[in-house]
Protein backbone atom coordinates (compact mmCIF):
# COMPACT_ATOMS: atom_id res chain seq x y z
CA UNK A 1 0.00 0.00 0.00
CA UNK A 2 1.32 3.37 -0.81
CA UNK A 3 2.57 5.70 2.04
CA UNK A 4 -0.43 7.97 3.77
CA UNK A 5 0.67 11.68 3.21
CA UNK A 6 -0.87 14.55 5.24
CA UNK A 7 -4.68 15.31 4.55
CA UNK A 8 -5.17 18.91 2.23
CA UNK A 9 -5.46 22.31 4.31
CA UNK A 10 -9.04 22.33 3.05
CA UNK A 11 -10.15 18.87 5.01
CA UNK A 12 -7.72 20.52 8.58
CA UNK A 13 -9.62 23.96 7.79
CA UNK A 14 -13.00 22.28 7.95
CA UNK A 15 -12.01 20.62 10.77
CA UNK A 16 -11.26 23.06 12.81
CA UNK A 17 -14.49 25.33 11.74
CA UNK A 18 -16.86 22.22 13.01
CA UNK A 19 -14.96 21.77 16.43
CA UNK A 20 -15.40 26.29 16.32
CA UNK A 21 -19.03 26.01 15.86
CA UNK A 22 -20.12 23.30 17.89
CA UNK A 23 -22.11 25.55 20.64
CA UNK A 24 -23.38 26.95 17.32
CA UNK A 25 -24.53 24.45 14.46
CA UNK A 26 -25.69 20.88 14.14
CA UNK A 27 -22.96 19.05 12.49
CA UNK A 28 -23.55 15.91 10.51
CA UNK A 29 -21.89 13.39 9.11
CA UNK A 30 -23.98 12.42 5.78
CA UNK A 31 -21.47 10.10 4.33
CA UNK A 32 -18.05 8.40 4.83
CA UNK A 33 -15.62 7.70 1.95
CA UNK A 34 -12.41 6.30 1.67
CA UNK A 35 -9.94 7.74 -1.35
CA UNK A 36 -8.79 3.91 -1.99
CA UNK A 37 -5.34 4.32 -2.56
CA UNK A 38 -3.61 4.88 0.72
CA UNK A 39 -3.20 8.64 0.29
CA UNK A 40 -5.78 9.15 3.11
CA UNK A 41 -4.65 8.26 6.80
CA UNK A 42 -8.25 7.94 7.90
CA UNK A 43 -11.66 7.40 6.10
CA UNK A 44 -13.25 11.08 5.42
CA UNK A 45 -16.30 12.28 6.38
CA UNK A 46 -18.84 13.76 4.37
CA UNK A 47 -20.03 16.89 6.58
CA UNK A 48 -22.98 19.18 6.64
CA UNK A 49 -23.13 22.16 8.92
CA UNK A 50 -27.01 23.95 9.71
CA UNK A 51 -27.13 27.21 11.37
CA UNK A 52 -30.26 29.41 12.09
CA UNK A 53 -33.75 28.70 12.77
CA UNK A 54 -35.21 25.04 13.17
CA UNK A 55 -38.73 25.94 12.06
CA UNK A 56 -40.20 24.21 9.31
CA UNK A 57 -41.48 27.63 7.96
CA UNK A 58 -37.95 29.33 8.05
CA UNK A 59 -37.01 30.05 4.39
CA UNK A 60 -33.36 28.20 3.60
CA UNK A 61 -30.01 28.63 1.97
CA UNK A 62 -27.93 25.70 1.27
CA UNK A 63 -24.22 26.36 0.09
CA UNK A 64 -22.26 23.66 -1.09
CA UNK A 65 -18.17 22.59 -2.33
CA UNK A 66 -15.93 20.14 -3.80
CA UNK A 67 -18.50 18.53 -5.68
CA UNK A 68 -15.29 17.98 -8.14
CA UNK A 69 -11.89 17.32 -6.68
CA UNK A 70 -9.76 19.48 -8.41
CA UNK A 71 -11.80 22.96 -8.00
CA UNK A 72 -9.88 23.60 -4.28
CA UNK A 73 -10.67 27.28 -4.66
CA UNK A 74 -15.14 25.70 -4.49
CA UNK A 75 -14.27 24.57 -1.05
CA UNK A 76 -11.88 27.30 -0.37
CA UNK A 77 -14.88 30.21 -0.65
CA UNK A 78 -17.57 28.08 1.58
CA UNK A 79 -14.94 27.69 4.27
CA UNK A 80 -13.83 31.45 4.35
CA UNK A 81 -17.76 32.54 4.25
CA UNK A 82 -18.77 30.06 7.26
CA UNK A 83 -15.80 31.57 9.37
CA UNK A 84 -16.59 34.91 8.42
CA UNK A 85 -20.05 33.49 10.00
CA UNK A 86 -18.73 32.20 12.93
CA UNK A 87 -16.23 34.82 13.70
CA UNK A 88 -19.96 37.45 13.73
CA UNK A 89 -21.77 34.69 16.04
CA UNK A 90 -19.69 35.87 18.72
CA UNK A 91 -20.70 39.90 18.88
CA UNK A 92 -23.26 40.63 15.32
CA UNK A 93 -26.79 41.02 16.79
CA UNK A 94 -27.96 41.64 13.65
CA UNK A 95 -26.67 37.84 12.59
CA UNK A 96 -28.34 36.41 15.13
CA UNK A 97 -31.78 38.09 14.45
CA UNK A 98 -31.30 36.83 10.61
CA UNK A 99 -30.46 33.10 11.77
CA UNK A 100 -33.40 33.77 13.50
CA UNK A 101 -35.53 33.33 10.95
CA UNK A 102 -32.98 31.52 8.14
CA UNK A 103 -31.84 28.24 7.58
CA UNK A 104 -28.42 27.91 6.78
CA UNK A 105 -27.24 24.29 5.61
CA UNK A 106 -23.33 24.13 4.19
CA UNK A 107 -21.48 21.15 2.82
CA UNK A 108 -17.86 22.69 2.12
CA UNK A 109 -16.61 19.32 1.03
CA UNK A 110 -19.13 17.07 -1.13
CA UNK A 111 -15.73 15.18 -2.86
CA UNK A 112 -13.04 14.63 -0.26
CA UNK A 113 -11.49 11.58 -1.82
CA UNK A 114 -11.49 13.42 -5.27
CA UNK A 115 -9.97 16.18 -3.20
CA UNK A 116 -7.31 13.71 -1.53
CA UNK A 117 -6.70 12.11 -4.52
CA UNK A 118 -6.22 15.42 -6.56
CA UNK A 119 -9.01 14.37 -9.18
CA UNK A 120 -12.35 15.93 -10.67
CA UNK A 121 -14.28 12.61 -9.90
CA UNK A 122 -14.57 10.33 -6.97
CA UNK A 123 -12.56 7.96 -6.07
CA UNK A 124 -14.59 5.59 -7.74
CA UNK A 125 -13.92 7.72 -10.60
CA UNK A 126 -17.34 9.01 -10.99
CA UNK A 127 -17.99 12.85 -12.11
CA UNK A 128 -20.49 13.77 -9.16
CA UNK A 129 -22.18 16.13 -11.95
CA UNK A 130 -23.05 13.59 -14.08
CA UNK A 131 -24.08 10.86 -12.08
CA UNK A 132 -27.71 11.95 -11.45
CA UNK A 133 -30.27 9.71 -13.72
CA UNK A 134 -31.34 12.45 -16.02
CA UNK A 135 -30.73 12.49 -19.62
CA UNK A 136 -30.11 15.38 -22.22
CA UNK A 137 -32.55 16.36 -24.66
CA UNK A 138 -30.33 18.26 -26.31
CA UNK A 139 -27.18 17.52 -28.35
CA UNK A 140 -23.84 17.46 -25.39
CA UNK A 141 -20.44 17.62 -26.42
CA UNK A 142 -18.32 14.29 -26.60
CA UNK A 143 -16.94 13.67 -23.35
CA UNK A 144 -17.91 16.63 -21.65
CA UNK A 145 -21.55 16.16 -21.92
CA UNK A 146 -21.00 12.77 -19.66
CA UNK A 147 -20.07 9.62 -20.87
CA UNK A 148 -20.87 5.66 -19.46
CA UNK A 149 -17.49 4.43 -21.14
CA UNK A 150 -15.42 4.38 -18.48
CA UNK A 151 -13.78 5.51 -15.33
CA UNK A 152 -10.66 6.10 -16.86
CA UNK A 153 -12.30 8.94 -19.25
CA UNK A 154 -13.07 12.17 -17.51
CA UNK A 155 -16.81 12.65 -17.51
CA UNK A 156 -17.74 9.80 -16.79
CA UNK A 157 -21.41 9.21 -15.45
CA UNK A 158 -20.97 5.65 -13.50
CA UNK A 159 -22.90 2.67 -15.01
CA UNK A 160 -26.73 2.85 -15.81
CA UNK A 161 -29.45 1.77 -13.47
CA UNK A 162 -26.73 2.00 -10.70
CA UNK A 163 -27.57 4.09 -7.58
CA UNK A 164 -26.16 7.52 -6.73
CA UNK A 165 -22.59 7.90 -5.65
CA UNK A 166 -22.37 7.83 -2.02
CA UNK A 167 -21.25 11.42 -2.25
CA UNK A 168 -24.02 12.59 -4.39
CA UNK A 169 -26.64 10.77 -2.36
CA UNK A 170 -25.66 12.44 0.93
CA UNK A 171 -25.80 15.87 -0.83
CA UNK A 172 -29.35 15.01 -2.53
CA UNK A 173 -30.38 13.75 1.08
CA UNK A 174 -29.32 17.21 2.58
CA UNK A 175 -31.29 19.35 -0.03
CA UNK A 176 -34.55 16.90 0.35
CA UNK A 177 -34.53 16.87 3.75
CA UNK A 178 -33.59 20.70 4.63
CA UNK A 179 -34.11 22.61 0.98
CA UNK A 180 -37.39 21.54 -0.43
CA UNK A 181 -39.71 21.67 2.16
CA UNK A 182 -39.25 25.08 2.88
CA UNK A 183 -41.81 27.92 1.10
CA UNK A 184 -38.12 29.27 -0.53
CA UNK A 185 -35.01 28.15 -0.86
CA UNK A 186 -31.83 28.77 -2.21
CA UNK A 187 -28.73 26.54 -3.15
CA UNK A 188 -25.65 27.91 -4.08
CA UNK A 189 -22.83 25.24 -5.77
CA UNK A 190 -19.75 26.64 -6.08
CA UNK A 191 -17.10 26.09 -9.11
CA UNK A 192 -14.49 26.47 -11.21
CA UNK A 193 -12.84 25.83 -13.98
CA UNK A 194 -14.73 27.49 -17.01
CA UNK A 195 -14.83 31.12 -18.52
CA UNK A 196 -13.12 33.92 -18.32
CA UNK A 197 -16.07 35.84 -16.03
CA UNK A 198 -17.95 34.80 -13.17
CA UNK A 199 -20.83 33.30 -13.69
CA UNK A 200 -24.27 32.39 -11.72
CA UNK A 201 -25.80 29.96 -13.73
CA UNK A 202 -29.32 28.34 -12.56
CA UNK A 203 -31.41 25.14 -14.32
CA UNK A 204 -31.32 23.42 -16.62
CA UNK A 205 -28.58 22.02 -17.72
CA UNK A 206 -29.92 18.65 -19.81
CA UNK A 207 -32.37 20.74 -21.89
CA UNK A 208 -32.94 24.64 -23.25
CA UNK A 209 -36.10 24.80 -21.89
CA UNK A 210 -37.15 27.42 -19.45
CA UNK A 211 -37.53 26.16 -15.71
CA UNK A 212 -40.92 26.89 -13.97
CA UNK A 213 -39.28 29.39 -11.54
CA UNK A 214 -37.59 31.45 -14.57
CA UNK A 215 -39.62 34.72 -12.41
CA UNK A 216 -38.12 33.79 -9.08
CA UNK A 217 -34.44 33.83 -10.59
CA UNK A 218 -35.14 37.04 -12.81
CA UNK A 219 -36.36 38.65 -9.92
CA UNK A 220 -33.23 38.17 -7.63
CA UNK A 221 -31.50 39.44 -10.67
CA UNK A 222 -32.92 42.22 -10.65
CA UNK A 223 -33.04 42.93 -6.99
CA UNK A 224 -29.17 42.26 -7.16
CA UNK A 225 -28.25 44.20 -9.84
CA UNK A 226 -30.38 47.09 -7.79
CA UNK A 227 -28.46 46.46 -4.63
CA UNK A 228 -24.98 45.40 -5.93
CA UNK A 229 -24.36 47.67 -9.35
CA UNK A 230 -20.91 47.10 -9.49
CA UNK A 231 -21.14 43.31 -9.43
CA UNK A 232 -19.18 41.42 -12.45
CA UNK A 233 -21.49 38.25 -12.25
CA UNK A 234 -22.74 36.87 -15.47
CA UNK A 235 -26.40 35.61 -14.69
CA UNK A 236 -27.92 33.05 -16.99
CA UNK A 237 -28.64 29.42 -17.66
CA UNK A 238 -26.38 26.96 -17.58
CA UNK A 239 -27.63 25.38 -21.55
CA UNK A 240 -26.69 28.62 -22.88
CA UNK A 241 -23.15 27.64 -22.42
CA UNK A 242 -23.42 23.95 -22.68
CA UNK A 243 -25.60 20.66 -22.29
CA UNK A 244 -24.96 17.69 -20.49
CA UNK A 245 -26.72 14.11 -18.87
CA UNK A 246 -27.01 13.77 -15.16
CA UNK A 247 -26.53 17.25 -13.42
CA UNK A 248 -27.69 17.09 -10.19
CA UNK A 249 -29.53 20.68 -9.64
CA UNK A 250 -31.84 19.27 -12.55
CA UNK A 251 -32.50 16.24 -11.15
CA UNK A 252 -33.53 17.81 -7.60
CA UNK A 253 -35.47 20.23 -9.36
CA UNK A 254 -37.23 17.93 -11.62
CA UNK A 255 -37.84 15.77 -8.52
CA UNK A 256 -39.19 19.23 -6.32
CA UNK A 257 -41.42 19.84 -9.37
CA UNK A 258 -42.45 22.87 -10.59
CA UNK A 259 -44.63 24.31 -7.81
CA UNK A 260 -41.32 23.94 -5.37
CA UNK A 261 -40.13 27.54 -4.53
CA UNK A 262 -36.36 26.49 -5.17
CA UNK A 263 -33.68 27.84 -6.68
CA UNK A 264 -30.33 26.56 -7.48
CA UNK A 265 -27.54 28.70 -8.70
CA UNK A 266 -24.61 27.32 -9.73
CA UNK A 267 -21.47 29.91 -8.95
CA UNK A 268 -19.04 29.05 -11.68
CA UNK A 269 -15.95 31.36 -10.75
CA UNK A 270 -14.14 32.45 -14.17
CA UNK A 271 -10.47 30.73 -13.58
CA UNK A 272 -9.23 31.18 -17.16
CA UNK A 273 -8.51 34.52 -15.73
CA UNK A 274 -5.96 33.44 -13.72
CA UNK A 275 -4.90 31.28 -16.31
CA UNK A 276 -4.54 34.10 -18.53
CA UNK A 277 -2.67 36.39 -15.89
CA UNK A 278 -0.36 33.48 -15.23
CA UNK A 279 0.33 31.04 -18.05
CA UNK A 280 2.22 28.68 -15.87
CA UNK A 281 -0.60 27.28 -14.36
CA UNK A 282 -1.44 25.52 -17.29
CA UNK A 283 1.80 23.06 -16.49
CA UNK A 284 -0.30 21.95 -12.90
CA UNK A 285 -2.62 19.60 -12.43
CA UNK A 286 -4.55 22.23 -9.97
CA UNK A 287 -3.52 25.29 -12.18
CA UNK A 288 -6.93 25.45 -14.55
CA UNK A 289 -9.19 25.55 -11.85
CA UNK A 290 -7.75 27.25 -8.87
CA UNK A 291 -6.05 30.78 -8.21
CA UNK A 292 -2.19 29.61 -6.99
CA UNK A 293 -1.17 33.27 -6.51
CA UNK A 294 -1.94 33.97 -2.83
CA UNK A 295 -3.08 37.33 -3.45
CA UNK A 296 -4.76 36.57 -6.18
CA UNK A 297 -6.49 33.56 -4.21
CA UNK A 298 -7.52 36.34 -1.26
CA UNK A 299 -9.36 38.35 -3.93
CA UNK A 300 -11.39 35.47 -5.34
CA UNK A 301 -12.14 34.78 -1.56
CA UNK A 302 -13.19 38.37 -0.73
CA UNK A 303 -15.28 38.80 -3.85
CA UNK A 304 -17.42 35.76 -3.26
CA UNK A 305 -18.61 37.50 0.33
CA UNK A 306 -20.91 40.21 -1.09
CA UNK A 307 -22.93 37.72 -2.98
CA UNK A 308 -23.08 34.82 -0.42
CA UNK A 309 -23.98 37.79 2.13
CA UNK A 310 -26.73 38.83 -0.01
CA UNK A 311 -27.91 35.60 -0.71
CA UNK A 312 -28.51 35.03 2.82
CA UNK A 313 -31.05 38.12 2.78
CA UNK A 314 -32.79 37.88 0.07
CA UNK A 315 -33.68 34.39 1.16
CA UNK A 316 -34.62 35.37 4.67
CA UNK A 317 -36.65 38.35 3.09
CA UNK A 318 -38.35 36.26 0.27
CA UNK A 319 -41.76 37.32 0.75
CA UNK A 320 -40.80 41.24 -0.09
CA UNK A 321 -39.39 40.68 -3.64
CA UNK A 322 -40.79 37.77 -4.69
CA UNK A 323 -43.04 38.14 -7.70
CA UNK A 324 -46.67 37.45 -7.93
CA UNK A 325 -49.57 37.70 -9.89
CA UNK A 326 -49.03 40.12 -13.17
CA UNK A 327 -45.86 40.87 -11.40
CA UNK A 328 -44.64 37.42 -11.94
CA UNK A 329 -45.54 36.96 -15.44
CA UNK A 330 -43.77 40.24 -16.61
CA UNK A 331 -40.78 38.86 -14.60
CA UNK A 332 -40.98 35.36 -16.91
CA UNK A 333 -41.68 37.28 -19.63
CA UNK A 334 -38.55 39.66 -19.81
CA UNK A 335 -36.84 36.53 -18.62
CA UNK A 336 -37.99 34.51 -21.80
CA UNK A 337 -36.77 37.85 -23.89
CA UNK A 338 -33.42 38.19 -21.73
CA UNK A 339 -31.98 34.42 -22.03
CA UNK A 340 -33.91 32.60 -24.43
CA UNK A 341 -35.18 35.14 -27.28
CA UNK A 342 -38.89 34.03 -26.32
CA UNK A 343 -42.06 36.36 -26.76
CA UNK A 344 -44.52 35.28 -24.31
CA UNK A 345 -46.63 34.04 -26.87
CA UNK A 346 -43.67 31.95 -28.25
CA UNK A 347 -43.38 30.37 -25.06
CA UNK A 348 -46.73 28.83 -24.87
Amino acid sequence: MAMSRALPAEIEALDRLVARLQAHASVRCEAVVDADDGTAPVPLPVHSIALGSTRADAPAVGIFGGVHGLERIGTEVVLAFVAHLAARLDWDDSLHALLDRLRVVVMPLVNPGGLVRGTRANPAGVDLMRNAPVEAAEPVHWLLGGQRMSARLPWYRGPAQAPLQPEAAALCAVVTRELLPRPFALAIDCHSGFGLADRLWFPFAHTRTPIAQLADVHALKALFDASHPQHRYLIEPQSRQYCTHGDLWDHLLLRAGSDAAFVPLTLEMGSWTWVRKNPRQLFTRHGMFNPLIDHRRDRVLRRHMVWLDFALRAAASHARWRPVGQAREQHRAEALALWYGQTTAQAR
